[in-house]
């Protein structure tokens, strides 16, 4: 058992490091602040947890027997990634003004629960690491609670490194820059989510 949670929490974590549309999200809100960072960790997570939670209990399975589910999630999601990325575009410096953690919650929390192939890999990836012989979903819910957990912890790691180079991110035009960057890879993995049916 502590072998397969060794080999989960390293799983977990190097699975955390490849950056995707929460780590461009993050970046985006780290110009506003570390609160509204947080906020956007705290959704991205719960988010995360929620997927964790229903392939342990055998929900997300749902996802791939029907496939309008899965393409209509997968829609979903492309479009509001698709709605991020054009709004970072299209954004003026106004200057440090924090983003309403309310909506930096909502966006991490959309980004992730409309994320289908999240729900798939969350039902291939934890099974994987339950000892053989193990019966029950009580392994399996202790096992989404370590994901979560690891996802977490990178994730805050990223938001202090951020936060240690505020005085940097404050300057207009890096904070400018960084919003252009985080929207045009929003924005590419919104279509590349539209135009990739898998």
């Amino acid at each position: 058992m502590v072998d397969n949670l060794a080999a989960l929490i390293a799983a977990s974590f190097l699975i955390a490091l490849s950056p995707g549309p929460g780590t461009a999200l993050v970046l985006r809100q780290s110009v506003h602040g570390r609160r509204s960072a947080l906020a956007t960790v705290i959704g991205m997570e719960v988010g995360v947890a929620c997927w964790a939670v229903a392939a342990a209990l055998g929900l997300s399975v749902l996802l791939t027997a029907s496939e309008f589910a899965y393409h209509a999630l997968r829609i979903g999601g492309a479009l509001f990634l698709i709605y991020l990325g054009v709004k970072a575009l299209l954004s003026k410096d106004h200057g440090l003004e924090a983003a309403p953690t309310n909506k930096a919650f909502r966006s991490g929390l959309i980004v992730n629960l409309a994320n289908p192939k999240l729900g798939v890999f969350a039902i291939s990836f934890l099974p994987q690491f339950v000892p053989a012989g193990s019966t029950g979903k009580g392994v399996l819910l202790l096992f989404a609670a370590v994901w979560v957990l690891v996802d977490t912890a990178w994730y805050l790691v990223v938001v202090a490194v951020l936060h240690r180079v505020r005085a940097l991110l404050s300057r207009s035009r890096v904070r400018l820059a960084l919003e252009k960057i985080s929207g045009g890879v929003l924005l590419a993995l919104g279509v590349r989510l539209v135009l990739d049916p898998r």
